[in-house]
């Protein structure tokens, strides 16, 4: 024990003497680096460095605790690996930069100076701003930027000008599509047209004729007048002469891949064709020079001939019949046709598809109207118990009904509206009052009517 007590206070000093047998000590881990660094070469300089400052520091002599920053600096100079150049999760791909983080800034100008040439964001000037890229899905977009060209828009997001289209190809087809889908339903022009002009992709825009043009054809009447309007409301602001001209000539190419869908294909490109020059949508000029080019072409010589005929104007405004959004006179006689063929053939299958093909689910109460008046007409003036042509109009309309082809709705309305016309009606026929209660009474049983027999007798 007296031996013990005459041992010097244990320090971090004489620590090494207690550790280490030759009693020589540890020194300090600033001291070795401080030694290794004179006996480095001079290309280590800054490795030594850095080693320097990450050296182990101590807050206070004697205490127990100690603030210790370690840096794994290059083994070549310390014996330890260096953590920097470590590959971290991901490749390295996630690591955070410093300086990036530092001033706010997304990409690190170290990076941005060794883009690879095969980098879509890769700038060739050497004077341009690494950061002021190109966004552009053309291939021209080079060209028109060198070429001093405007950008033809602005992306927000990413805060870059754009030259070219914004789009591809395939993606401004398929909004083009959905435009003119939506078109057919809402039959709002302007719709289209602002769609159109907010993509910003003029060198699409032939697409947008051959497109519009495809979809009317596999519709009925009335979306094929839809396109003949929408194609006049195009030209010429967003598609000018020469886009609509190009946008008819590859519709005219692809011509036979749509006769493979649509057998009616070329006699139904022949209206459009013709009904375009009626419109003035495209010069008569371009018929004479694709026949001259393409001679024996069945689709331009279809058109040439409804031009031809007397009186063309009036006849191409209605090249596409009635049902197509026309006078409402129009729809009004053809009603009275196939409710009048009904009554002869008996045919509900017939009737049906007729119905169907006249597009004005809207207008379906003035079909209910006039079919119950025809039929107060065909059994005569005055009522018999054999009511042939009630019970086959009661018929139809049970048939209709129950195909969702003509909506409970629109059966009230027109019944509603038939017994406004009573007075005029009982004129010709005296018990037209009797037998619109008997064709309402009928119409309830079938389960189409579900209004109170005695409404709208006041």
């Amino acid at each position: 024990m007296a031996e013990f007590s005459k041992r010097s206070e244990v320090t971090i000093e004489t620590m090494g003497k207690v550790h280490n047998p030759t009693g020589e000590g540890i020194a300090p881990f600033s001291t070795q680096v401080k030694k290794k660094t004179e006996k480095a070469k001079p290309a280590q300089a800054h490795q030594t460095h850095l080693t320097e400052e990450h050296a182990t520091q101590k807050i206070e002599e004697g205490s127990s605790r100690r603030n210790i920053t370690r840096k794994k600096t290059d083994p070549a100079v310390t014996g330890r690996f260096d953590s920097r150049n470590k590959k971290q999760g991901g490749a390295g791909k996630g690591k955070w930069i410093a300086d990036a983080i530092a001033d706010g800034s997304e990409h690190h100008s170290s990076e941005m100076e060794y883009l690879d040439e095969n980098d879509p964001l890769y700038v060739a000037d050497e004077d341009a701003d690494p950061t002021s890229y190109i966004l552009s899905s053309s291939e021209t977009a080079d060209a028109l930027r060198q070429n001093g060209a405007k950008p033809s828009l602005y992306d927000a997001p990413t805060d870059k000008a754009v030259y070219g289209p914004m789009l591809t190809l395939s993606e401004f087809k398929l909004r083009v599509a959905d435009a003119v889908r939506e078109y057919f339903d809402s039959s709002d022009e302007e719709e289209v047209v602002r769609c159109i002009d907010e993509l910003k992709c003029r060198e699409y825009h032939p697409e947008v004729v051959k497109r519009a043009v495809s979809l009317g054809m596999d519709e009925g009447p009335r979306e094929r007048e839809l396109v003949s309007r929408l194609l006049a409301s195009l030209h010429p602001n967003p598609l000018t002469d020469e886009e609509m001209e190009r946008g008819f000539e590859l519709l005219l190419d692809s011509i036979e891949d749509l006769v493979i869908d649509i057998p009616d294909a070329k006699a139904m490109v022949g209206s459009f064709l013709a009904r375009a020059v009626v419109d003035e949508v495209l010069a008569p000029a371009f018929l004479s020079n694709r026949n001259n080019t393409h001679p024996g072409d069945g689709v331009v010589e279809k058109a040439v001939s409804l031009l031809s005929r007397e009186h063309c104007t009036a006849r191409l405004e209605k090249v596409w019949g009635p049902g197509d959004g026309r006078p409402v006179s129009e729809l009004k006689d053809n009603m009275d046709q196939l409710l009048k063929e009904y009554l002869l053939s008996r045919e509900l299958d017939e009737a049906a598809s007729c119905v169907r093909e006249l597009k004005a689910s809207h207008f379906h109460h003035e079909l209910v109207k006039r079919g119950v008046k025809i039929a107060m007409e065909e059994d005569g003036r005055d009522h018999a118990s054999d009511s042939s042509a009630l019970d086959a109009m009661v018929a139809l309309f049970k048939f209709l009904a129950d195909n969702s082809i003509v909506s409970e709705y629109q059966v009230t309305k027109g019944v509603s509206r038939l017994r406004k016309i009573l007075p005029d009606l009982k004129l010709d026929v005296p018990a037209a009052e009797q037998m619109l209660d008997e064709f309402e009474g009928m119409a309830k049983e079938g389960g189409f009517l579900h209004v109170p027999s005695n409404e709208g007798k006041a």
